[in-house]
C-alpha cells in the first residue's frame, strides 16, 4: 500500500472487545452487531475465537445463514503449540471449520513470552509462525497475522521482533499487524518503530492497540500517518482492561481530521447511532463524554459559551455535529446566562415574544435553585414548568394537603410500606392509602390512586428510573438530597428532580413535577384542538 491507499477498517468489537470486563454477548446478539457493523461498512469483523468456546462456534455456523453486504467474517486464533504438529492442532482445525475466507492469527513477536511462556527459542518460534499460516494459506485461507506484544518485543529485542514479522511475510500473510497489547507505548514510539518496519517488510502494515495509558487513538492515528493502512478496533473501545482503540473516535479522525479515505464507503452520520446501539447490546449506559457520539458532545453549559454558539458554532465547536449524526446541546444551570434560556426555550418551542425581563427573572430562579441543590441538566421537564411557571401560564393541577408514611415489619421481619395522602384537585379531596416495597414506592402509588379519578390519562405513566445522590455527605444523615426521577408514556420520555434534607421530599417534588408535566402536555395538546 502506498501512502494515500485507503483505510482498511477492522472491528474486533465482536471478539477482543467482549473481553471487556462486565461485557458478554449472546449468539443473537453478536449477529445483530454484526449486521450493523456491515451496514455501516466495516471491512472486517472478527466474530471471535472457533475452538476456545462453544458460542462463538455457534456463531460462526450462523453468520453463514446471514447475507452481508461489505464486511467479511474473520476467525480469529492463535499459531499452533508445537512448530511439529501443524496438522493436528485443534485451534488451527478449529480455525478451518469456521470456514471463514479470511483468519487472524496471532503470534509471539516478543521474545520474553517465546521464551518464558511457551518454551520456545528464536528459531522454533519463527518455525511456528511461518508453518502456522502456510497450513492455513495451503487450505485455501488468507492470513493476517497480529504480531502480539509487537512493540514491546522490539524495544526489548528489535531482531527478535523483526524476524518474527518477517516470517509471517514470507509464508504468505496479507497483512502483517503490529499490536500494543500492553498499551504502554507512546505515540514517539510508534511513529519511530513504524519507519524501521517499513523499511524491512514490504506487506501491508496494520495496529492494534491497547488503551492502557489513555494512548490508543493517538497511537492509531500517528500509525496511519506513519503509513499504517489497516486498522483494527472496537465500537466504544470497549475491550480487556481499560479497552481497545475507539472506533468511534478513530473514523471520524481519519476522515474529518486526516483526509483519509476508506476502503468502503462510510456515512458518518450513523456513527452515533451505531455507538448507541451497541451500548444498548452490551447492555452499557453510553459514555456521555465519548468524543463525537457522547451526549455531551456538543453540550453547552456556560452562558458566554453559548452566547457565542448562537452566533457562530464554530467558536466552541471543533465539528458541525450533524456529521456525525450528533446534534448541539444547551444546558440549563447556575451557570446559564440568558442565550440559554433563549436557546432552551427555541428549543422547547416556547415564545418568549423578547421578553429580557422574562428571560432573567428564569435565569435567576435557576440560579437560587441550583445553589439550593437543584441540577436541571437531566431535569429538562422540570425547567419547563419553571419556565412555564414564569410566564403565568402554569399552575399545578393538584395540592397535596396532608400525607403521612408508615414503616413496618411483617412476622417474617420483611419491611412494609404504606402512604397516606390527601390531595385537592379543584377543591375537591380526593384521600387515599396505598402500600409499596419501600417509601417512596409507596408514595408513587398513592398519588396515582389519588389522582386517576380526575386525570385517567396518568394510567400509562412509567417511571423507568430513579437515582438519589447526597449533596453534602459531610452533613451525615441531616445532608441534602437530589432525586432524578426519568418517567414515560410509553411515546414520550422526560426527567425531573427534587432536592431535600428529607429524602421522601425531594422523591415527592420529583414524583409531582413528573405528573405535573405529563397533565401540562395533555393540556397543551386539547388546547391546539
Amino acid at each position: 500500500m502506498n501512502e494515500n491507499s485507503p483505510i482498511e477498517l477492522f472491528d474486533t468489537t465482536l471478539r477482543d472487545g467482549t473481553q471487556g470486563e462486565g461485557i458478554s454477548l449472546s449468539v443473537d446478539d453478536k449477529i445483530h452487531i454484526a449486521k450493523h457493523l456491515d451496514d455501516f461498512g466495516i471491512d472486517f469483523i472478527e466474530g471471535g475465537w472457533p475452538g476456545s468456546n462453544p458460542k462463538d462456534e455457534a456463531f460462526f455456523r450462523k453468520i453463514k445463514n446471514e447475507t452481508l453486504t461489505t464486511s467479511t467474517i474473520c476467525a480469529f486464533g492463535s499459531t499452533a503449540r508445537f512448530p511439529k504438529k501443524i496438522e493436528s492442532d485443534t485451534n488451527l482445525i478449529a480455525l478451518l471449520k469456521a470456514e471463514t475466507s479470511t483468519v487472524c492469527i496471532f503470534g509471539k513477536s516478543w521474545n520474553l513470552h517465546a521464551d518464558v511462556g511457551l518454551g520456545l527459542s528464536k528459531e522454533a518460534n519463527e518455525d511456528l509462525i511461518y508453518k502456522s499460516i502456510q497450513y492455513l494459506i495451503n487450505n485455501g485461507r488468507k492470513v493476517i497475522f497480529d504480531a502480539e506484544h509487537f512493540f514491546d518485543g522490539y524495544k526489548d529485542n528489535p531482531d527478535f521482533a523483526l524476524k518474527m514479522i518477517l516470517a509471517a511475510e514470507s509464508a504468505g500473510a496479507q497483512t502483517i499487524v503490529l499490536c500494543d497489547t500492553n498499551g504502554g507505548t507512546l505515540p514517539s514510539e510508534i511513529e519511530s518503530i513504524i519507519k524501521v518496519v517499513k523499511n524491512n517488510v514490504n506487506l501491508p502494515l496494520g495496529i492494534h492497540a491497547h488503551n492502557d495509558s489513555e494512548l490508543a487513538v493517538s497511537n492509531t492515528l500517528i500509525a496511519v500517518q506513519s503509513g499504517v493502512r489497516h486498522v483494527q478496533g472496537t465500537i466504544n473501545g470497549v475491550g480487556e482492561r481499560c479497552g481497545n482503540a475507539n472506533l468511534c473516535s478513530i473514523i471520524p479522525n481519519l476522515h474529518l481530521k486526516m483526509g483519509k479515505k476508506t476502503t468502503k464507503p462510510l456515512d458518518l452520520t450513523r456513527i452515533t447511532l451505531l455507538s448507541h446501539y451497541v451500548s444498548e447490546v452490551m447492555n452499557l449506559r453510553p459514555n456521555h463524554r465519548a468524543a463525537y457520539v457522547g451526549k455531551s458532545a456538543f453540550a453547552h453549559k456556560g452562558g458566554i459559551h453559548v452566547s457565542a454558539v448562537l452566533k457562530d458554532s464554530k467558536m466552541y465547536e471543533h465539528i458541525e455535529p450533524e456529521k456525525v449524526g450528533a446534534h448541539q446541546r444547551v444546558l440549563i444551570s447556575e451557570l446559564s446566562g440568558q442565550s440559554n434560556v433563549r436557546f432552551k426555550a427555541k428549543e422547547l418551542g416556547i415564545s418568549l415574544n423578547g421578553d429580557k425581563s422574562l428571560t432573567k427573572n428564569v435565569v435567576t430562579r435557576i440560579k437560587d435553585l441550583e445553589n439550593e441543590g437543584y441540577q436541571f441538566d437531566g431535569a429538562e421537564a422540570s425547567f419547563e414548568l419553571i419556565l412555564k411557571e414564569q410566564m403565568g401560564e402554569f399552575k399545578p393541577f393538584f395540592d397535596v394537603v396532608d400525607s403521612r408514611i408508615h414503616i413496618s415489619y411483617d412476622d417474617d421481619g420483611h419491611r412494609m410500606a404504606d402512604a397516606m395522602l390527601k390531595v385537592s384537585v379543584d377543591g375537591e379531596i380526593e384521600h387515599t392509602v396505598a402500600d409499596g416495597v419501600g417509601p417512596v414506592n409507596a408514595l408513587s402509588h398513592a398519588l396515582r390512586k389519588a389522582l386517576i379519578r380526575f386525570y385517567p390519562e396518568i394510567a400509562t405513566v412509567k417511571l423507568l428510573d430513579y437515582k438519589v445522590r447526597v449533596l453534602n455527605e459531610s452533613a451525615g444523615t441531616e445532608a441534602k438530597v437530589r432525586v432524578l426521577i426519568e418517567s414515560s408514556d410509553g411515546e414520550n420520555y422526560w426527567s425531573t428532580v427534587g432536592v431535600s434534607q428529607n429524602i421522601i421530599e425531594a422523591s415527592w417534588q420529583a414524583l409531582s413535577d413528573s405528573l405535573n408535566y405529563k397533565l401540562y402536555q395533555l393540556q397543551l395538546s386539547k388546547e391546539k384542538v
